[in-house]
C-alpha cells in the first residue's frame, strides 16, 4: 500500500475517493497553516506521494531526503515551487492541473477589474466608517469599463478567458503575448499590441503571464512610466511579476489611480507594507481559483496524477520527463 501526504485540508471527497480507490494510504496535514520546512521533509521522508500546494517548495534538497518520493502532483497550474531538472535528475514525476481554473481565476480578474474601475472596497469602507451621509453627485466616481481600453498581458488559457468576458461589456480589448493568435481576435474583435503600445493605450492592464525568469519585474519603473495617468493595474498571475517598490512609487506619485492585487511578493504581504496605506488599492489573498467545485476538480486531478504515477504510468499532466522514474 503506497503512502500518499496530502499537504493541506482540501475540499471535496472526489480526491480521496480516487486514492481511496487505488488502494493508497492517505494523509493529509491538519494544521491550518502549511507545514515547516522541516515538517514537509519529515512528512515526505517517508512518503511514495505527495499532492503539493504553491506554497510546498520541492527541489533537490528534500528529494534526497525522500528517497521514496515517486511523485509531487501540484494542486495548481502554476508550478513555480516545483524544481523540475530537480526531479528529472532524482527520477520524481511532477505534475499540475491545468485546463480547471482558467474560467474561475478569470472571473476573480474582472471582479478585481470592476472593484477598481468602480471603487467597491474603497466606497464599502467608507461606508462601514460613517462616510455615507447623502447622495453625493462628485463621490467615488469611477471608470466606465464599456467604454475603456482594457488591456490584457498573456493571452493564455487565464488571459483567454478574462477577454472573452471582457468583450461582453462593449469596450475596447487588447493584449500582448509571446504568441499573436489571429483565430481568437477575429474570434473576440480584439487586438493584438506590443507590450509598450498596450501599456499606453490602455486605462486597465491585467496580467497573466506565468512566474519566470523572463517574467520577474517584468513591470517596473520604466513600464509603469508608459501607463496612462491613472490607468489601473489588476496582476491575478504572480506577485514577482509586479515590482512592488516601483508600484508603491507610481501610486504615490499620483501616475497610476489605483491596483488590485490578489497577489504579492511576499505572500502574504506583511501588514506594515506600504501597498495597504492606498485607499485605491485592493489586495486579496490568493483567491482567483477558490470556488468549491475549481478547487475540488483540482485536487481530484492532482489524485488522478498521483495514482497513474503510483502505478508506473506516465501521469496525465506531466511538468517534467524523468528519464529513470523512481519504482
Amino acid at each position: 500500500m503506497a503512502k500518499v501526504f496530502i499537504t493541506r485540508t482540501i475540499p471535496g471527497d472526489e480526491a480521496a475517493q480516487v486514492l481511496a480507490a487505488a488502494g493508497h494510504d492517505v494523509e493529509t496535514w491538519a494544521g491550518d497553516m502549511p507545514p515547516t520546512r522541516a515538517e514537509l521533509l519529515a512528512a515526505l521522508s517517508s512518503a511514495d506521494a505527495a499532492m503539493t500546494m504553491v506554497t510546498d517548495r520541492i527541489d533537490a534538497e528534500l528529494l534526497a531526503a525522500c528517497p521514496s518520493l515517486k511523485v509531487a502532483a501540484n494542486m495548481a497550474v502554476g508550478y513555480d515551487n516545483l524544481d523540475c531538472a530537480a526531479g528529472d535528475a532524482a527520477g520524481t514525476w511532477m505534475t499540475n492541473t491545468p485546463g480547471i481554473l482558467h474560467r474561475t481565476t478569470a472571473e476573480l480578474a474582472i471582479a478585481l477589474i470592476l472593484s477598481a474601475t468602480r471603487n467597491i472596497v474603497a466606497s464599502d469602507r467608507d461606508t462601514r466608517a460613517g462616510g455615507w451621509k447623502t447622495w453625493s453627485p462628485t463621490a467615488f466616481l469611477g471608470i466606465d469599463l464599456h467604454s475603456a481600453t482594457l488591456g490584457i498581458i498573456g493571452l493564455g488559457e487565464i488571459g483567454l478567458a478574462t477577454a472573452e468576458i471582457a468583450v461582453a461589456f462593449g469596450g475596447r480589448v487588447v493584449y500582448a503575448s509571446r504568441t499573436r493568435k489571429p483565430d481568437e481576435e477575429k474570434r473576440l474583435g480584439i487586438e493584438y499590441l506590443s507590450l509598450d503600445d498596450l501599456l499606453a493605450q490602455s486605462d486597465i492592464v491585467s496580467v497573466h503571464v506565468p512566474r519566470t525568469p523572463d517574467t520577474l519585474h517584468m513591470l517596473s519603473s520604466e513600464q509603469f512610466a508608459r501607463m496612462k495617468q491613472g490607468a489601473l493595474l489588476v496582476n491575478t498571475a504572480r506577485g514577482t511579476v509586479v515590482d512592488q517598490d516601483a508600484l508603491v512609487a507610481s501610486l504615490r506619485s499620483g501616475h497610476l489611480g489605483g491596483a488590485a492585487l490578489d497577489v504579492t511578493d511576499p505572500e502574504p504581504l506583511p501588514l506594515d507594507h506600504p501597498l495597504y496605506s492606498f485607499a485605491n488599492v485592493v489586495i486579496t489573498p490568493h483567491i482567483a481559483s477558490a470556488s468549491t467545485q475549481t478547487r475540488s476538480r483540482m485536487a481530484e486531478c492532482a489524485a488522478r496524477n498521483i495514482v497513474a504515477a503510483l502505478a508506473g504510468e506516465t501521469p496525465p499532466n506531466p511538468v517534467n520527463r524523468p528519464t529513470q522514474p523512481r519504482r
